[in-house]
């Protein structure tokens, strides 16, 4: 998608407006995210490999990847600290030679479902002050330009 001659000469234009706020939002939803999962001492990534191998069990890498939108070298170091913690332990595939399984480790805390649950309920408190239809909104323009990003990086 090229810029418009108006967008080039105007930096408030809306475009770059949306740009300048979700580099600002993000970092900002990451520090509050972590925040919310102080209690649990596990880093919202962490959090959500776990709960992802919780409700869907065992998962190859590539596949965590994609659920989680991090690259191969990043998702190697996330579950590598899962698995010096004991959270995660690396399975070989029982009918692919190449490729590891992930699960869920010995050392996870009991009630693990239930801590990621609650963590989510606490991150999306964010969302409590937009309507039902403002958050079905918001979810569509995102999985629109996540559609959007997925396509031109293939």
């Amino acid at each position: 998608m090229k810029a418009t001659q108006e967008d080039k000469k105007n930096p408030g234009s809306t475009k770059c407006r949306l740009v300048d706020s979700f580099w600002s939002f993000w970092p900002a939803f990451q520090r509050w995210a972590e925040a919310q999962a102080s209690d649990t001492g596990l880093s919202p990534q962490r959090t959500r490999i776990l709960a992802i191998l919780q409700e869907k069990g065992p998962q190859m890498m590539s596949e965590l990847r994609d659920q989680l939108g991090v690259t191969a070298t990043n998702i190697t170091a996330l579950v590598d600290a899962l698995e010096k913690d004991g959270l995660a332990v690396r399975k070989a595939h029982p009918t692919d030679r190449r490729a590891t399984l992930i699960e869920i480790g010995a050392q996870a805390p009991r009630g693990l479902g239930q801590d990621c649950c609650a963590y989510r309920e606490r991150v999306g408190e964010l969302f409590s002050k937009l309507t039902e239809s403002d958050r079905k909104e918001l979810l569509r323009i995102l999985d629109s330009l996540r559609e959007r990003i997925d396509g031109a990086s293939t």
